[in-house]
């Protein structure tokens, strides 16, 4: 038994969708896998479209030998299927896979109850929290949700790091890396597509809306961590701060392509934990930026930045795509129709 997911996107709201079959043999690699043809509506138009298997991880919902299998979309004339953005990201990842470059993904999200309120809150708007990584029932609701979802994709195989709740009562985060190249986007969908899965157990519904509240404090991100092979070298320093300046000079391309500008306008305004939309900053050991390099990778001469301006609706390939495109020009540079800035 082997279940196809694929991507799709409604404005800012992640839809994932997944459809099972039967086959007569195991699969014992994506290779194995066939094609297989579904549906998808376009402008509101139900439109045929081509699965192509390219990843394949262990099903832990219906356990082995079951697989969940990740799988790229083609239109009729075999390219990519709208608002699918994988084949392009490989392409990219393919030019520049020499540099190794690796991706570290900060997921965000709240849960919500059957009734569009979030989980747990009852009739207050803001309920009190003290902040991030708290014990207590009275602060923080949907742990049993965050850890089964952390298990599942440990026995899935996606490369998730860890998770932590936010500053919302009901706010979560997971992380998925480190990954190089394509396998980050990968990675990052399945993970979105099993804390769907665990939700429908719990009763809840996971929401990637990046501004939920009009709350300076409470929105949800997509923090990406990006580094190659030379700037976790010694006096790869050097590289990461090379890297931002190209970041610098392609700011408003880069936010465009992140998502969309009303939320984020509203999710990005200055302060504490957020930087400003329409500015561009960097600094060492601060939350208030566009680019942070943490305070040990500054003490260590190398290591890796963090992009803190995807929000948590993002589409993981774009936000992998553009920060290669931008940091890692190949000889001649993107010229090609594929480049995505």
């Amino acid at each position: 038994e082997e279940e196809y997911l694929w991507q799709c996107f409604l404005i800012t709201k992640i839809m994932l969708t997944g459809t099972l079959n039967w086959f007569s043999s195991i699969s014992l690699c994506v290779s194995d896998v066939p094609r297989f043809n579904a549906t998808l509506w376009i402008d509101d138009v139900l439109t045929e479209i081509t699965l192509v298997p390219v990843r394949m991880f262990r099903d832990p919902f219906t356990r082995d030998p079951n697989k969940l299998v990740m799988c790229d979309a083609l239109d009729l004339q075999g390219t990519p299927a709208q608002f699918h953005r994988r084949s392009e990201c490989a392409k990219a990842m393919e030019e520049v896979k020499d540099q190794k470059p690796w991706f570290g993904f900060e997921q965000e999200f709240t849960l919500m109850a059957l009734d569009q309120h979030p989980f747990g809150w009852r009739d207050d708007p803001y309920p009190t929290t003290p902040g991030v990584g708290e014990v207590g029932l009275e602060k923080i609701w949907g742990r049993d949700v965050s850890l089964s979802h952390y298990q599942a994709c440990l026995y899935a195989g996606v490369k998730i790091s860890g998770i932590t709740n936010e500053g919302g009562p009901a706010q979560w985060e997971f992380q998925i890396g480190p990954c190089e190249g394509i396998e980050l986007g990968d990675h990052a969908w399945t993970a979105r597509y099993i804390l769907f899965r665990v939700c429908e157990d719990f009763g809840v519904i996971p929401s990637f809306h990046p501004k939920l509240f009009d709350h300076p404090l409470w929105s949800s991100d997509g923090h990406m961590n990006f580094s190659t092979e030379a700037m976790r070298s010694p006096g790869g320093l050097t590289r990461i701060h090379a890297a931002i300046e190209r970041l610098a000079q392609r700011h408003m391309e880069h936010v465009a392509l992140y998502g969309d500008e009303h939320n984020n306008r509203k999710r990005m305004i200055g302060g504490s934990l957020s930087s400003a939309f329409d500015t561009f900053s960097w600094r060492t050991a601060s939350r208030s930026v566009s680019v942070r390099i943490p305070g040990h990778v500054h003490s260590e001469g190398r290591g890796y930045l963090e992009d803190r301006r995807p929000p948590s609706d993002c589409d993981p390939y774009v936000v992998c795509q553009a920060l290669v495109e931008t940091c890692l020009p190949p000889p001649g540079g993107h010229n090609g129709e594929d480049a995505i800035l």
